[in-house]
């Protein structure tokens, strides 16, 4: 190979390398625009409700992956795939008149209506639980009733609780929020 062809093909892999490094910052930078860029409405909102930032972000990221225009299966709505008939429960405990479907998708809305559904759920199960969170996921998930069946099946205890929930993609809902939280893998034992 001649020495030219040999610069050519150099200039060529750094200009390659540079393109690729640069295609790949801006993933990343979309990547953490997407998840952080309704932040400031998490904070107000899990300060509001008493609940932990990272656990509103795990359950958004489960729910939608950040997508404030994500429409359920069942017809569940924005980042938090809040229900109308939760919008609606929200609406008469915060004393304000029902929502209208298409405010559902604002993120600060959703935010606010799935905050405060989760909240909810979290005292109600806190009474009598050391572990509150696997049973209002799962109540968040599939219903107060199933939740409550499946509680009165196992106990108090969070690990018991998670084997004793039929529905598998509930089970798995749980443990990926739970483990996306706490950072670790603290469910994983629950999987045996």
């Amino acid at each position: 190979m001649s020495v030219g062809l040999l610069q050519t093909v150099g200039r060529l892999l750094r200009t390659l390398f540079v393109l690729v490094a640069l295609a790949f910052g801006l993933a990343g930078g979309w990547y953490y625009w997407r998840i952080h860029r309704f932040d400031k409405e998490i904070a107000t909102r899990a300060q509001h409700y008493g609940l932990p930032p990272t656990l509103i972000s795990s359950l958004i990221w489960r729910e939608s992956h950040f997508d404030s225009r994500c429409v359920g299966p069942k017809k569940e709505i924005g980042l938090m795939q809040v229900t109308e008939t939760a919008a609606r429960e929200w609406a008469e405990a915060a004393g304000r008149p029902p929502l209208a479907r298409a405010e559902l998708f604002q993120p600060a809305t959703n935010i606010e209506v799935g905050a405060w559904y989760l909240a909810r759920a979290v005292r109600r199960w806190s009474a009598a639980r050391a572990d509150p969170l696997p049973f209002a996921l799962a109540e968040y998930n599939a219903g107060r009733s199933n939740a409550m069946r499946w509680a009165a099946n196992c106990g108090p205890n969070s690990t018991d609780y998670l084997r004793c929930i039929t529905y598998p993609s509930t089970q798995r809902y749980v443990r990926d929020i739970l483990k996306r939280y706490r950072g670790d893998s603290t469910t994983a034992h629950a999987r045996k």
